[in-house]
């Protein structure tokens, strides 16, 4: 005997005014907030058994070409740090497409700057790098002050109280150099203006 003949219906299927209400407009697809204007810290790292980025003519080499694209409309280099073996990058971008594009052309500005002083050729940088959106001004504090201050980690590296490092762009920052920077002024408020309601940065 069928179910429905003894007034009762098994749970499930098709019932009148079940489901999901029909409207009659549709809200239109908008991209998360967190995918515009954003700051974002990168890391990169150099692959193995390959000389180290710190050394001065490197650097020297990679400034130079950091001068020359470290700004655009859509993105732009504010803070770097160069170690033995990875790269720390501080970074504004409008979008994440824009944060990929302009990300991949600083590291290959890097591999042909080192390659060059190296004198080789082939890869330089891991395929991967990471990146950290920052969203507030303690995460820009901190991450300014930890890219800045990155080479006090290493012993090796050990610089004397307030001295900038040589292999980032601490030297701009905190006014001990007078030539042309390698890095971008910010526009954006939270890497212009934000992080300071933490107060100052001593190298």
């Amino acid at each position: 005997m069928q179910p429905s003949l003894l007034g009762w219906r098994p749970r499930g299927g098709w019932r009148a005014g079940a489901g999901r209400k029909r409207t009659s407009h549709r809200m239109p697809h908008r991209s998360r907030e967190s995918a515009r204007n954003g700051v974002f810290h990168v890391t990169a790292r150099v692959r193995r058994n390959l000389p180290s980025l710190r050394a001065p003519r490197v650097v020297q080499r990679i400034e130079e070409s950091f001068r020359r694209g470290c700004e655009r409309e859509d993105f732009r280099l504010v803070h770097f740090s160069l170690q033995r073996n990875h790269l720390h990058l501080v970074v504004e971008a409008s979008d994440t497409h824009s944060l990929s594009r302009g990300v991949r052309s600083l590291l290959i500005r890097v591999a042909r700057a080192a390659n060059a002083v190296w004198r080789r050729r082939g890869t330089v940088i891991d395929d991967r790098y990471h990146h950290h959106r920052l969203s507030s001004p303690r995460e820009v504090y901190n991450a300014i002050r930890y890219v800045l201050r990155n080479a006090h980690k290493h012993e090796r590296y050990a610089l004397r109280a307030g001295e900038a490092d040589p292999a980032s762009s601490g030297r701009w920052f905190w006014g001990a150099r007078a030539d042309l920077p390698a890095v971008a002024v910010p526009r954006f408020w939270l890497l212009r203006a934000g992080w300071r309601r933490h107060g100052s940065i001593d190298p």
